[in-house]
């Protein structure tokens, strides 16, 4: 039976890092996450799939190409102004004198691959979005302590179907030994939740006893949720102000192309938690990291790992929905939206 790591969160995979900048004073709602690399960096893929996305350092990636190694993954709000939160932990890591060596002592190059979503003006001011300081300050608050999810880092502002959206994560250790785990925030233009039940469509991936206080809301609050949605005016919220973007990571030796196929496996997860997904208005995106710890896996060990990361991503984007907090920035011209827990109080138990 596989069971959660340790902290159930991406830092299970010994040698991670993360760390958040959150920006939630007043007329801000956005932030930055950074997953930092184990010393000597990590091998890494990545795979594209909404139709609308804003990366960085993804073309070197492809296992064609020379560079093997990343230093870190930045993920962020701020739509393509948030991409450069990035410059921000490229001048630590290198100020570190961590980076792909390019001459003598000293002359690095840091690696750092970075995905946005769309949360502008969702505090109320358009011009506040992350920067290279809030990048900074993200790397600065990396660790290796459980992963703090909600409101919290790209998931600030986050929205998913008319809820909050947040940061999620979640881990497992498979009976080889190997941890895989996985960090996503999650904001996507479909819904994590099903409209009959009220439940989170991937409720039932839940490692045993990890979603055991989640039960079914009462008829008065489905009825309550569809009434707001019924009364909610068509285009609320412009179509395509979205994306989901995340991190699947293993201690298991993965090569590149490995690891873009774990990438690509690891958006089944979001298939599994997010309807519809992988949109035009949303630019989907997972990265997938290998430590390199552990032994290679076998042709069906490595199916199983890619499987399990799905998984992981899927349980994330539902912790991500039951962390989330409401939030109303209506006074300021941003959002005011409610969190599944608010909407569906009944539904936790204990």
């Amino acid at each position: 039976m596989t069971t959660p790591g340790p902290t159930n969160s991406l830092v299970d995979v010994a040698g991670l890092r993360v760390g958040h900048r959150t920006r939630d004073e007043r007329g801000w709602l956005t932030g930055v996450t950074v997953v930092l690399a184990p010393d000597g960096g990590a091998v890494a893929g990545v795979d594209v799939r909404g139709g609308g996305p804003g990366t960085r350092e993804t073309d070197l990636l492809d296992p064609r190409n020379l560079v093997d190694r990343v230093h870190a993954v930045v993920l962020g709000g701020g739509s393509a102004f948030g991409l450069s939160a990035a410059d921000g932990v490229m001048a630590a890591l290198a100020a570190d004198g961590v980076g792909w060596p390019v001459g003598g002592p000293g002359q690095v190059v840091p690696i750092v691959p970075a995905a946005i979503l769309f949360d502008l003006g969702r505090g109320g001011g358009w011009e506040h979005r992350p920067g290279p300081e809030d990048g900074r300050a993200a790397y600065d608050a990396a660790s290796p302590a459980a992963v703090e999810e909600g409101c919290v880092g790209a998931g600030t502002g986050a929205t998913v179907g008319g809820l909050k959206g947040g940061i999620g994560s979640a881990s497992v250790v498979l009976p080889s030994g190997a941890t895989v785990a996985a960090i996503v925030a999650v904001n996507a233009v479909g819904s994590a939740v099903d409209p009959t039940s009220g439940l989170p469509y991937a409720v039932g991936l839940g490692l045993p006893g990890e979603l055991a206080h989640v039960g079914r809301p009462s008829v008065a609050e489905l009825e309550a949720a569809r009434a707001r949605a019924e009364a909610t005016p068509a285009g609320t919220g412009r179509a395509g102000l979205a994306t989901t973007i995340g991190v699947v990571a293993t201690d298991a030796t993965l090569t590149k192309a490995q690891c873009q196929k774990a990438a690509g496996v690891a958006h089944d997860g979001l298939a599994r938690s997010l309807r519809p997904v992988h949109t035009l208005f949303d630019g989907d995106t997972v990265f997938a990291l290998s430590t390199g710890a552990r032994p290679a896996p076998d042709p069906v060990e490595h199916t199983v790992l890619m499987e399990a990361g799905a998984d992981c991503v899927a349980r994330a984007v539902v912790r991500a929905l039951l962390a989330a907090t409401s939030v109303d920035r209506s006074a300021d011209g941003g959002i005011a939206v409610r969190s599944w827990s608010d909407a569906f109080p009944s539904a936790l138990r204990g």
